[in-house]
């Protein structure tokens, strides 16, 4: 999902999202452990994405704040 995408959405559903994200991220790097984990890129698009909803936020509470 890119930024602009993101934008749209409200602060809540980000939260959502990067909840279910955090879950995803754990649930790779179980895997990895394990070797169980077939598709290794999925962990870094995982961590991207949520640094992208992240930097969301942030935007969103700094212009709350203004």
């Amino acid at each position: 999902m890119t930024a602009k995408e993101l934008k749209a959405k409200s602060p809540a559903e980000l939260r959502e999202q990067l909840v279910a994200l955090k879950k995803e991220a754990f649930n790779l790097r179980f895997q990895q452990a394990t070797g169980q984990l077939e598709n290794t890129a999925r962990l870094r698009a995982v961590r991207k994405e949520v640094a992208r909803i992240k930097t969301v936020l942030n935007q969103h509470a700094a212009e709350a704040a203004n």
